[in-house]
């Protein structure tokens, strides 16, 4: 196995030399997968029926020993899948098994499979304790089945879905709980959703195309055009073309703002653990991050931000608290009530015949109405930019207690694991 490290600024010429290389299997490699959540985790199996486990957070250029050998199949392993939180790897074997492993007990817990289902792709569906797998029925019809991941003797569910002989491979986005189902060797994507109760399966629709698909590889949602409500997007390789084409998943809405309802929480581009942490037994979901522009990535850990920064906009979200029981009179001079709370306690109370009138943020004492054109463009534009100043001030806020939320979210995500 080799890493290779990719520029941030992308590729300006050819990369030669890897940066790591993994040298274990005794037979040629069939697969590997990163880890979901613990960093520089990645797993490798090969035709020598073991699966490796290697952390690459050494200084080592070459690693010949991994952290962990799972010697537990007697057959290839035809397809690996992670859990949640990276505490459980499903495994389909060519010997026709399903089977459930702790990776760092290097222990079995489930192992089953169907006489009827010839497995050739699993799948975790995320929170659900339930496995998703493809493959062929004793009549050779391309079929899929759903699993309990704790029970694998018995398949929940089976379904037939055509008589081709290309291989299924399965894709579950577990933020919209949709599933999608790609057929290699032809043009058919089919897609469902899933619940956690009967019937488990619905089927939605299929997308067909007349140019066959060789291979498939999906975008990450942090990369998906919100305004076009894309909910998913797929890279389907033409060989036959020499071309790589987009196909995306939309939801049609007539509306080009952020559509909060389809776009939830989701995985962050960025790790919950480190590979020593996971090593020694930490189990710990992935980081989350709203889509919204302007949110930005959250630590798992919560961080203690300096509070200057959000002064200003604290003190325009008491403002808009107060206002809801302020009097109309109140409500005409929002400047005048922030500015007193700024006011230091010592300052000298103004005389009773004084008085102060807001208008806009303005004095209109200080500064009266305008009298001439000049006059007036120079109140308006100064009014505008209050405008959109008090506009950056709740955009910010907003944006605050996202992240708050995201943090507390993930606060609790950790102590109920630890």
């Amino acid at each position: 196995v080799k890493i290779w490290d990719i520029p941030n600024q992308l590729l300006k010429g050819n990369i030669t030399t890897p940066k790591k290389e993994l040298t274990g299997h005794s037979r040629r490699v069939g697969l590997i997968e990163w880890h979901p959540t613990a960093d520089n985790i990645l797993f490798s199996s090969g035709y020598d029926y073991k699966i490796m486990i290697w952390n690459l957070d050494v200084n080592d250029a070459v690693i010949s020993r991994p952290v962990k050998t799972l010697d537990v199949h007697k057959d290839v392993i035809l397809s690996m899948s992670f859990n949640t939180d990276g505490s459980l790897l499903a495994t389909a074997c060519r010997d026709r098994k399903i089977r459930v492993i702790d990776p760092r007990a290097e222990t079995v817990l489930q192992e089953g499979g169907y006489k009827s289902h010839r497995v050739n792709k699993v799948l975790f569906l995320g929170d659900m304790e339930k496995l998703f797998s493809t493959g062929m029925s004793r009549w050779n019809n391309r079929q899929i089945a759903l699993w309990d991941q704790n029970d694998l003797s018995v398949p929940l569910l089976e379904e037939d879905l055509d008589g081709s002989a290309g291989l299924l491979f399965p894709f579950y986005d577990s933020d919209t709980h949709m599933l999608y189902v790609v057929g290699k060797g032809d043009g058919n994507i089919w897609y469902y959703e899933i619940s956690p109760g009967k019937p488990y399966l619905n089927y939605l629709a299929e997308y067909h195309s007349q140019s066959p698909q060789k291979g498939i590889g999906i975008m990450p949602k942090r990369g998906l055009d919100l305004a076009a409500c894309e909910i998913f997007r797929f890279y389907k390789l033409i060989p036959t073309k020499s071309l790589i084409e987009p196909i995306s998943m939309i939801v049609p809405r007539r509306s080009e703002s952020y559509q909060e309802d389809i776009y939830p929480l989701t995985a962050a581009a960025q790790p919950a653990l480190t590979a020593q942490q996971w090593l020694n037994g930490i189990n710990k979901g992935p980081v989350l991050v709203s889509l919204k522009p302007g949110s930005g990535a959250v630590d798992s850990l919560p961080q203690f931000l300096d509070p200057e920064p959000f002064t200003e906009a604290t003190d325009l979200s008491q403002q808009e608290e107060m206002e809801g029981s302020s009097t109309a009179e109140d409500k005409q001079k929002p400047r005048e009530n922030k500015e007193s709370r700024k006011r230091p306690q010592m300052e000298e109370p103004l005389p009773k015949n004084k008085q102060i009138c807001l208008s806009n943020g303005f004095d209109i004492f200080e500064a009266p109405p305008p009298k001439s054109e000049s006059e007036l463009l120079c109140m308006y534009f100064r009014q505008k930019e209050e405008i959109l100043r008090l506009r950056a001030l709740i955009n910010e806020r907003d944006v605050r207690i996202k992240q708050l939320e995201l943090e507390l979210r993930n606060v609790r995500m950790d102590t109920g694991n630890n």
